[in-house]
Formats: C-alpha cells, structure tokens, sequence
C-alpha cells in the first residue's frame, strides 16, 4: 500500500436501516463478527496487562527480562480466545449490534 493510496473510510459509511434485505448482508455479518472479535482480544489484552501490574511483593529473578516476550504472549492468548468464544464478549457484542444490519432473505421453500 503506498502512501498515496485512498483511504479506507468502510466504518464511517451511513448506517444500514433497519429491515429490508441489501446485497452483501452476509459479508457485512461476517465483518460484525470479525470485529467483535478483535474488540474482545482487545478488551483481553488490557485486562492482562492491567493484572500483570499488579504487586504482590516477591522478588523477581528476572525483572523486566522478559517484558516483550509475555506481551507477545498475552497478545496471542487475547486473539485466541477472542476467536474460540469462550468468554462471549463478542457474541454479546455481536448480537447488541446486528440490528442495525439488513434482515437476511428468508430461505425459499423447496417443497
């Protein structure tokens, strides 16, 4: 990407109404997703560092040796459960805010 390639302002679009189907529904649910998994690992993400602030008094060996290391891991820890799920912050976040996407077609009847 070079420095004078247009800006990508998809987050600042108009909101979709609600209701009423619209092309690319689907890639729009997928991107929701997307991103209330990246906010969950964010959420992670501080929650760790702000419990690895914490002092219980004991010495440390190693302090400050391995500082890049344990945020390297506390990051890929953050992104992997961000995407297994199981803490849910981003299904919660997901369904709070998929309303404001169009309706997805209801399925024809082959019958």
């Amino acid at each position: 990407m070079s420095a004078l390639a247009p800006m990508d302002f998809s987050l600042t679009r108009a909101p979709t109404p609600l209701g009423g189907p619209r092309e690319g529904a689907a890639d729009q649910r997928a991107e929701l997703r997307e991103a209330a998994q990246a906010f969950e690992a964010v959420l992670l993400r501080q929650m760790l560092a702000s419990a690895r602030k914490t002092d219980f008094g004991g010495n440390d060996l190693f302090e400050g040796s391995d500082d890049t290391f344990t945020e390297m891991r506390d990051e890929r820890f953050a992104d992997l459960t961000a995407k297994s799920g199981q803490l849910g912050f981003a299904d919660a976040i997901e369904r709070q805010l998929e309303r404001f996407l169009p309706a997805q077609p209801e399925p024809e009847d082959k019958g």
